[in-house]
């Protein structure tokens, strides 16, 4: 990894995103969820979606709890692509329709 990079250098293409969506808690991906547009989350879920399964190949050759920085943030990218998948593919919004402001803060985050 270079200086100020986040990913590993094969995942170079997926930086830009990650600054942004590489959030290391489930309630700082959502309130970034509910603070971008919907060009900015189709735009991050049109490419990090194909790499996918690559993510997924390169994160398994690690043992987890050896896992560097560079792959915590990419399991911190996929999340958030979790995260934005239904505003995208569902809701076509950042808010989840008829819920108002409500919202459901994680209090428990799982270990990594």
């Amino acid at each position: 990894m270079g200086a100020g990079t986040l990913l590993p250098e094969r995942f170079s293409d997926l930086e830009p995103f990650a600054q942004i969506w590489a959030l290391p808690t489930a309630n700082e991906r959502c309130d970034r969820r509910l603070e971008a547009t919907m060009e900015e989350m189709s735009s991050f879920y049109d490419a990090v979606l194909p790499r996918g399964d690559e993510i997924f190949d390169y994160l398994d050759t690690f043992d987890y709890p050896d896992l560097p920085d560079s792959a915590i943030h990419l399991v911190w990218l996929l999340c958030a692509l979790s995260v934005v998948s239904f505003s995208v593919d569902v809701f076509k919004q950042p808010r989840v329709p008829d819920a108002g402001e409500g919202t459901l803060p994680i209090t428990v985050e799982p270990a990594l």
